[in-house]
This record gives structure tokens, sequence and C-alpha cells, in this order.
């Protein structure tokens, strides 16, 4: 069984099971893959977690404020994996990219696999695009900052982000109007993003928001967001790299 922790935000944890439904139809119900979604929509706000409002993210374990915001939001998403590992899942996906900034620790707290979201997306981006290409990315300020998508691009790609002006107008907003409700405004506002991004010459943007496919594909189509030549959703590859997991028995 898959374990998914979700909450973070809540419509982006029923993406990622509605992604995995339609991936995988089954004919009858028993086919469909087994699942469960612990929504976990108390863990503390990451990007307030991870020293966004200070100057120096490096600062985290020194600074006592910071560490505490840090260690708070682990022990919420241990407590998650931990209750996720007692209904005897195989192993864990995380439906969120600035989560990901406590992969590493989390992942020595659990005796039990997580996907790393980030890094299946770079394996995805190796199979279909040449070293060095311009790589765009659109994400939290937190994810940014953190570097959790840099920590495995800038091996090989150029990762290109909106300026700041376009991050704070365009982007954050976005996220925050999908964590309202407002998916159709959040599909305007995100467009002068993407269209920035395009003009850079990226031969890719990585959606590394899991609210952001959401704003972007809201009125469109399944069949047009697993066909998108530009976009990258990692909601959609996390659901596939999971399910090659759960296929292997």
């Amino acid at each position: 069984m898959i374990g998914i922790l979700g909450g973070m935000g809540t419509q982006a944890g029923l993406d990622f099971c509605n992604k995995l439904a339609i991936l995988y139809r089954g004919k009858i119900d028993q086919e469909y893959p087994l699942f469960i979604l612990y929504n976990k929509s108390n863990i503390p706000g990451r990007p307030e977690s991870i020293g966004v409002q200070t100057k120096n993210l490096s600062n985290r374990f020194t600074n006592k404020k910071s560490k505490y915001k840090y260690s708070q939001v682990l022990k919420s998403l241990e407590k998650g994996c931990k209750l996720l590992k007692k209904t005897k899942c195989r192993f864990i996906v995380i439906p969120c990219n600035t989560a990901h900034y406590w992969y590493d620790d989390l992942s020595k707290r659990i005796d039990l696999p997580i996907i790393n979201m980030p890094k299946e997306v770079y394996y995805y981006t190796q199979k279909n695009c040449k070293k060095n290409s311009s790589i765009g990315l659109l994400a939290t300020e937190g994810t940014l900052k953190t570097g959790v998508y840099n920590k495995f691009f800038d091996k090989k790609y150029n990762l290109i982000y909106p300026d700041k002006n376009l991050q704070k107008k365009s982007v954050n907003k976005a996220i925050k109007l999908v964590k309202m409700g407002n998916v159709k405004a959040a599909s305007k506002i995100i467009t002068p993003s993407i269209n920035y991004l395009i003009k850079k010459k990226c031969k890719k943007i990585i959606l590394g928001c899991t609210e952001l496919p959401i704003a972007i594909f809201a009125y469109k189509s399944f069949k047009k967001v697993k066909s998108s030549k530009i976009f990258l959703d990692p909601n959609l590859i996390l659901a596939n790299a999971a399910m090659k997991k759960y296929q292997r028995k």
C-alpha cells in the first residue's frame, strides 16, 4: 500500500490521489492501487519555518528561533509518517515540494522508504532534456531559497526563476489563491510568470509547488496535462514513480 502524507496543502494531496487513480485506472474496483491519504493539515507552515523572513538560512541551527521552527515541522512530519507506517504502508510519498527541505532529517527518523519528489523530477528531466539546458522553476520562496531543486539540477542544468516582482505578484499570489479555492483567478495570475520563463528560452518549466498544476490545468483535460510539452508536474512524476515502486511487489 502507498502511504501519502498530505495536507500541504489539502488540494495538492487530493490532486496526487486523483492522478494515481487516473494514471492507473482499473476495469474494476479491485484493480486500482491501494493507498491511504493522511491529510495532516496541521503541520506548521513550511515557508514560515525555514527562515524565509530571515536573511541567512544557514543560521537555522545556530539561531534558536529558526531551529525551533525547523524542529516543529520535522516533528509533525515524523508523526504523520509514523502513523502511515502503522497502516502497513510499504513506502511514503509527500506531495509537497517545500516539505522536502526536511527530507534528509526525516528519512533518518523513519524506518520506511520515502520517495524524493525533486529527485524524481530530476531523473525525468535527464531523460528528456540535454545537459546545460535552461529549466524554469516556479515555486514558493521557501523552495527557491532552500535549494531543494538546485541540489540536483545545478549539476547539469541552468535553473531560471521569475524576477522578484513576478515572484511576489504572480507566483506567490497564485499559490495562495489555489489554497483559498479560487483556482480560476490563480490560473490568470500565474500566466505572466510562465510567459517570462518562455521568453528566457526554458526547455521545461517545473511547477515546483503542488498548487501550481491545479491552477495551470484547472480548465483543461487530464490528457493535456499529461501531454504538455513544456510543463513538468512534480505531482504527476511522483505518482508515476510511486506506481512503479508499488508494482514491484
